[in-house]
């Protein structure tokens, strides 16, 4: 670094003359001194600046992430558990599919006892085919001395769980690796009204399931799968969408092709239709 404490000598050039270390030190700090002010009067123009938006942030409570991505099935029940716990007043829960293994029940027991055993109200939604599994009446003698109710409907939509009403999940991919976090208040609310309006069609799980009458002696759920054979879907879509497994779905069909007397599938489609069991709604 050049301390600058020599120069030349004005009556000689070939010589160096010593300058006061003092006053070289003046020179040197003279144009720092001079940055350091230009900075503080810049601080405190960006801090008057700032200074409204401070105002506003303070007035407003901090904000949560409005849609979390969980990935992983370690993360998603961790989420899931702290959720629980944090749980006060309600659990909503739509679980599509049949009827569940006994690790899947087991590990919902335990989390709905969490939450039963503090005198938090659940109110779930399973689809019919649950009512051929013995676990998951079991699952529900286990919870029903809390205030826990148990519904059921032919068709839902995929597994949702509200806690609160303030923060849901849903899963984000097939596989149900992804799943989303969602505490934003209009989505959590519209969330609420989709399982309202589910809650309000579905029927109790003691009750028994009241279809319309269909002829040829076809069942209930014999006519909903010809339904979605009639809008095109395959076996596995349809068992996918009824909670039921391809084989007992393909056993319906076969009960079907044997009752309207069909000989294959195109065929069955078209006895289907011409033989008006689709024409009552259920």
């Amino acid at each position: 670094m050049d301390f600058a404490l020599l120069h030349p000598d004005p009556d000689d050039a070939d010589w160096l003359r010593p300058v006061p270390p003092s006053a070289a030190l003046a020179q040197r700090l003279h144009p720092i001194e001079r940055e350091i002010q230009e900075r503080r009067r810049h601080s405190v123009e960006l801090a008057e600046s700032f200074e409204p938006f401070m105002d506003i942030s303070a007035q407003d409570p901090p904000t949560t992430h409005a849609i979390t991505v969980l990935e992983g099935v370690n993360r998603i029940n961790a989420a899931l558990d702290l959720a629980t716990a944090e749980c006060h007043t309600e659990v909503l829960t739509v679980q599509p599919g049949g009827g569940r293994s006994e690790d899947r029940l087991s590990e919902g027991l335990e989390r709905g006892l969490s939450v039963v055993d503090r005198g938090v109200s659940m109110r779930t939604l399973y689809q019919h085919t649950v009512r051929h599994s013995q676990g998951t009446f079991a699952y529900a003698e286990r919870l029903a001395e809390g205030k826990v109710e148990i519904r059921t409907l032919e068709e839902l939509i995929e597994r949702l769980i509200i806690f609160d009403r303030t923060v849901a999940f849903i899963p984000a991919r097939d596989d149900r690796q992804v799943a989303l976090e969602l505490r934003h208040p209009g989505l959590v609310e519209y969330l609420v009204k989709v399982f309202e309006q589910l809650w309000s069609r579905a029927a109790p799980l003691l009750e028994e399931v009241q279809y319309d009458p269909v002829p040829k002696g076809i069942s209930g759920v014999q006519r909903s799968i010809a339904q979605l054979l009639v809008e095109g879907h395959v076996d596995d879509s349809i068992a996918r969408r009824l909670g039921m497994n391809v084989r007992t779905c393909r056993a319906h069909i076969a009960k079907l092709n044997t009752a309207l007397g069909s000989g294959s599938r195109a065929q069955l489609g078209y006895l289907i239709a011409q033989s008006g069991i689709l024409d009552q709604d259920h």
